[in-house]
């Protein structure tokens, strides 16, 4: 097998970092706005109609414009420790970025698999006593997933800037 030379994992390292960096500035602003402007409360009330049905990428879903980008936050992460490994300097962020990243992954699944189904997509709106406590537990783990994203995206920042530095 053949070896890649130290300046080609560099240079992949890079742009993994590159990469980890916008996907994370777009998950993390992303889930930012969702928050603020109650985008859930919204989804979850909102009527199934013929021409619109409740999905995860419907009208007013927020999952066509995570869909394209997200599934890449988490690989870009790993593979930029895996690949940035030997540069001692950003090590330390590059773990932290990969926790951070792994951390809002996680969040995210659970999301998707347990709270989204039943909140979203339902073939009709739950009455408020069944969507409340659905929309609290989804802000506290989308609170989780968006600290451990702005963890990534600040750890994958720092790594880039002592990455850049220390070349002079």
């Amino acid at each position: 097998m053949e070896q890649i030379s130290p300046g080609r994992r560099e240079l992949i390292a890079d742009r993994l970092l590159g990469i980890a960096e916008f996907s994370h500035a777009h998950w993390f602003f992303g889930n930012l706005y969702e928050a603020l402007v109650k985008i859930p409360h919204r989804v979850a009330a909102s009527e199934a109609s013929p021409e619109l049905p409740r999905s995860p990428f419907g009208a007013g879903s927020p999952g066509r414009y995570y869909a394209p980008i997200a599934p890449i936050n988490a690989p870009a992460a790993v593979a930029a420790l895996v690949a940035g490994w030997k540069h001692s300097n950003s090590r330390v962020w590059l773990i932290i970025a990969a926790l951070g990243s792994t951390t809002g992954a996680a969040a995210t699944v659970y999301l998707l698999r347990s709270i989204n189904p039943k909140l979203f997509f339902s073939p009709q709106p739950l009455s408020e006593m069944r969507r409340r406590p659905l929309l609290t537990r989804w802000y506290r783990i989308h609170a989780l997933r968006l600290a451990a994203s702005a963890v990534a995206l600040v750890a994958i920042h720092r790594a880039r800037t002592i990455r850049l530095t220390s070349r002079g």
